[in-house]
């Protein structure tokens, strides 16, 4: 048994977080970390966890929290833990922090799209990116790892093997995504009250977002070179849920002949096999069907379809994923699991809810 302390505990993330450890065998939650409700009843903050967690909130003080733990997750605003952490808590502890902190390695990048001063750039060599689909044998290494963001995993993971495998035009990728509001997090701002979302929908951070240098980072890694993209995401009426469209045009490959064409069906599924066909949170949906939030919601699965467009020689790619799961807190514990060699699906085998 481990032991866990949530920093950022009520938040729609971290309170995810607390539901799917409660269900995990090998986990003992000793810190429910909320600078805003300390001292308060959990269960007070959310009324779903009555009878299911008696413990007070605590603060953030992460200095005395990582001399009680094995794991920390900090489900906090950026720079929260880039402020605050230093060689001694990792010594003792390791992190999962699901905010942007250490995700990018240039620090100059992250500072131009976060607006803020990175206060620990020293950790950011050594923080593993935490997509486990791609960089599990690293993150199973590391003392600090870099949670990824709920539109990156749904964008990188949909592209990954197609741009892996040299199959499109890496400069042409156009994402579309749509989230749902919990996405936002759970702090009052007026474009997100309920007058304001509901019956409407609306794209926002148009070529500003910054999780586009996250995803064109990783995808750079998978084509072996600087990689530019188009990001814009929208935000819909629903409380969870990520869709991803993806726009890519195909690149000519070589074909056992010996001719050179653009790549088939078969050719494109081959390569989300190869890549995904033994990941069991990842689905590869049949031919013509689309991926729909609500086949993952609850979940920590990512559903993933396509559709060549032989008129206009582009791929059409589709992803789907829960941001509070695979988007946010499943992908922690599937990160954890990785860390304490724990079975990867431990505490995660979730059926997703319908309706």
């Amino acid at each position: 048994m481990i032991r866990a302390g949530i920093i950022g505990a009520t938040g729609y993330a971290g309170a995810e977080l607390v539901r799917l450890l409660l269900g995990h065998r090998e986990v003992e939650i000793k810190w429910y970390g909320s600078r805003s409700y300390i001292d308060q009843k959990y269960a007070k903050v959310y009324g779903n966890m009555f009878q299911l967690v008696e413990d007070s909130c605590l603060d953030d003080r992460i200095e005395e929290l990582a001399k009680q733990v094995d794991v920390i997750f900090t489900a906090t605003p950026q720079g929260f833990l880039a402020g605050v952490l230093t060689e001694e808590i990792l010594e003792r502890t390791k992190v999962v922090d699901l905010s942007a902190d250490y995700r990018l390695k240039d620090v100059a990048i992250y500072e131009k799209w976060y607006k803020i001063e990175h206060k620990s750039p020293q950790f950011l060599e050594e923080a593993v990116y935490g997509l486990c689909e791609i960089n599990r044998e690293q993150v199973k290494q590391a003392r600090l790892v870099a949670n990824p963001g709920c539109y990156t995993t749904c964008s990188i993971l949909t592209a990954y093997p197609l741009v892996k495998e040299g199959l499109i035009e890496p400069n042409t990728l156009i994402v579309d995504a749509k989230s749902g509001t919990s996405g936002a997090g759970r702090g009052t701002k007026l474009p997100n009250l309920f007058c304001e979302v509901n019956e409407s929908i609306k794209a926002y951070g148009v070529a500003s977002h910054r999780h586009t240098p996250e995803i064109e980072e990783q995808l750079g890694y998978a084509a072996g070179e600087s990689v530019t993209i188009s990001f814009t995401p929208h935000l819909v009426p629903m409380n969870r849920g990520i869709l991803a469209t993806e726009y890519a045009s195909l690149k000519k490959i070589k074909q056992p002949d010996g001719t050179v064409a653009y790549p088939s069906d078969a050719q494109v599924r081959a390569a989300y096999e190869k890549y995904y066909g033994s990941e069991y949170f990842i689905r590869l949906l049949e031919q013509g069907t689309c991926p729909e939030t609500k086949w993952v919601e609850g979940s920590n699965f990512v559903d993933i379809g396509f559709q060549i467009d032989e008129r206009t020689r582009r791929i059409v790619m589709m992803g789907a994923i829960d941001n509070l799961v695979k988007g946010a807190a499943g992908q922690a514990v599937q990160n954890m699991n990785l860390l304490f060699g724990f079975p990867e699906t431990e505490g995660l085998k979730l059926v997703p809810m319908f309706p």
